[in-house]
């Protein structure tokens, strides 16, 4: 009777094992067919899908969705035509670089020449090409480019010592985007006028300078002059907006030469929350700006010491060679003496996003590279004034930064001469003489109130008051106190007197009013440009460096003639 329970029994457990093993076995399959049909799916997606089901705020900083087609078809016919290629283009570039070579020449160095010059045998991979819309009568493309080439570039180097030394430029490592651009369009074979080439960014660029049979150590300094020296060439030669013209067609194709198209005014007025560099103290923050990275063309600011909220109120101008595609890049340093300055940050705006002929106040965030859009680490802001106006529109609004502008009648007389005609030939007088115009009058300045001001007192309230200052002039004021308020109204008017009101600035202090002291509250830093424009404005300002508070103001600009004894 046992051995029957227990066949029994082992028939039972063994029909439920084998009746679990196949629906395990079932599931597993579905479980595979499922998921190679996700996969399956997933490999269908197009870049709008991945966009679709995730925003872009939730990918890596590396994950990166291109517009561009893949070229493997241009590839392999470049490698076959390279040799050509590098015979013909190698004695184009040498004739078209050297010079500026010559031009950037380091003071210690009496000839900086190519001694060799080719491409190697290494082509060019191009991973992806877009068409840029550009205008009706032409047709733009850009096309990604890797290179890592074999070239044999050798300069010859004469010190005025003497001494000469064949220097060779090697392990050449290139990214970034090359444009050519085909204009006009006509209707005659191949169809357009000239192409233009460039190179639109220029995302890396390594190589290294070895001298031929000796050390380049030897002359301290000789390979960061001359590394330089290389980096402006190719800026100043090949980098967009510059572009080499290739006629087609007979004709003449001036008007697609760079040229100066517009004036960028910039006023760099602060910074602030700086990340601090130092161990001891603070940072010594300033600021380089650049709209094309040239030693002639690269603006430097005052350095501010021991500031994390540096005010420099400084004004730039900067030439634009094409306001759809260039940008202004500001980056902060903290000045480091005798060695090299620590990057701080950096920061750059569109010229595409600028009105002409309208001033924008911005504040910028800073990040640690303009390439990586997804920086979530806060190091601080800076803040610009911009005013951009092409050339030819001058006359169609009102620059503050103008010459003619708030004048008084005998300045215009002594400007322009006698016969009342400007006698400024040249873009480099002009540029001049705006910088020595001087913009006076009478800034009055109504403080009215303030909202939601920080608690400092013990009790919950506080006794503010403001006190204002004209940065330049040092001129003061300050309003009364109302006591135990955080919504004080003061509604007091106070007048200063403008000297040059283009490079000042009025600085509103909220302070809280002690029997044996005062605290600080927070600011408001403005300029007077806005004021200037308008005549007369309202504005709510919040207070920085404060957790909470506003201030609300009223500014008027009237302008008046000074007259002064000879």
């Amino acid at each position: 009777m046992g051995f029957l329970v227990g066949l029994l029994f082992g028939l039972v457990a063994g029909l439920a094992i084998v009746v679990f093993f196949v629906r395990s076995e079932n599931s597993r399959s579905n479980l595979r067919t499922k998921l190679a049909t996700t996969v399956a799916a997933f490999a269908r997606m197009t870049v709008e899908d991945s966009r679709k089901i995730l925003p872009a705020e939730f990918y890596p900083s590396w994950v990166v969705f291109s517009q561009r087609q893949k070229l493997t078809w241009l590839n392999q016919h470049l490698t076959k035509i390279w040799p050509y290629v590098n015979e013909a283009a190698s004695d184009l570039i040498k004739a078209s670089v050297e010079p500026v070579l010559e031009q950037y020449r380091p003071v210690i160095l009496s000839s900086l020449k190519f001694s060799k010059f080719t491409l190697g045998t290494v082509a060019p991979q191009f991973t992806g090409v877009s068409i840029v819309e550009d205008g009706a009568d032409s047709v733009t493309m850009e096309l990604e480019m890797q290179w890592d080439a074999n070239s044999n570039i050798v300069l010859a180097i004469k010190t005025y010592l003497g001494v000469s030394l064949p220097v060779q430029v090697k392990d050449i490592g290139f990214t970034g985007v090359f444009r050519l651009i085909f204009k006009p369009l006509v209707n005659e074979f191949p169809c357009f006028g000239a192409v233009c080439y460039s190179l639109r960014k220029k995302k890396k660029l390594d190589f290294t300078l070895k001298v031929i049979g000796g050390d380049i150590s030897t002359i301290p300094g000789l390979a960061d002059a001359i590394e330089s020296t290389i980096r402006d060439a190719i800026e100043d030669s090949i980098m967009w907006p510059v572009r080499k013209i290739v006629p087609i067609l007979p004709g003449d194709y001036s008007d697609l030469e760079l040229k100066p198209v517009g004036m960028l005014e910039v006023k760099l007025i602060q910074a602030r929350d700086l990340t601090n560099k130092d161990i001891i103290g603070k940072s010594d923050p300033y600021a380089v700006l650049f709209v094309r990275p040239l030693p002639g063309r690269t603006k430097k600011s005052k350095i501010i010491n021991n500031d994390l909220n540096p005010i420099w109120n400084e004004h730039y101008e900067f030439i634009i060679e094409d306001a759809t595609t260039q940008q202004l890049v500001v980056r902060i340093y903290d000045d480091e003496g005798v060695q090299a300055s620590e990057f701080i940050g950096c920061a750059q705006v569109l010229l595409s996003e600028l009105e002409p002929g309208k001033v924008k106040d911005v504040w910028l965030n800073l990040v640690k590279d303009l390439e990586i859009q997804r920086d979530s680490k806060y190091r601080g802001q800076v803040h610009l004034e911009l005013l951009y106006y092409p050339f030819g529109m001058e006359n169609s609004f009102t620059n503050p930064f103008s010459s003619d502008f708030s004048m008084t009648s005998l300045e215009r007389v002594l400007k322009n001469g006698a016969n009342g005609t400007d006698d400024i030939e040249n873009e480099k007088a002009v540029t001049h003489k705006k910088r020595e115009i001087i913009i006076r009058g009478v800034l009055s300045v109504t403080v009215i109130s303030a909202e939601d001001l920080p608690i400092i007192d013990l009790m919950g309230k506080a006794d503010p008051y403001v006190v204002l200052t004209m940065k330049k002039s040092e001129l003061k004021n300050k309003t009364r106190v109302v006591n135990d308020s955080l919504n004080p109204v003061w509604n007091q008017t106070f007048d200063f007197v403008v000297e040059d009101g283009l490079h000042d600035m009025l600085i509103l202090e909220v302070w809280d009013h002690d029997t044996f002291g005062k605290d600080y509250m927070g600011r408001c830093i403005l300029t007077l440009t806005r004021v200037i424009l308008e005549g007369e404005y309202k504005d709510c300002l919040p207070l920085e460096g404060a957790k909470s508070g506003k201030l609300n103001i009223n500014l008027k600009w009237m302008p008046q003639p000074i007259f002064r004894d000879s």
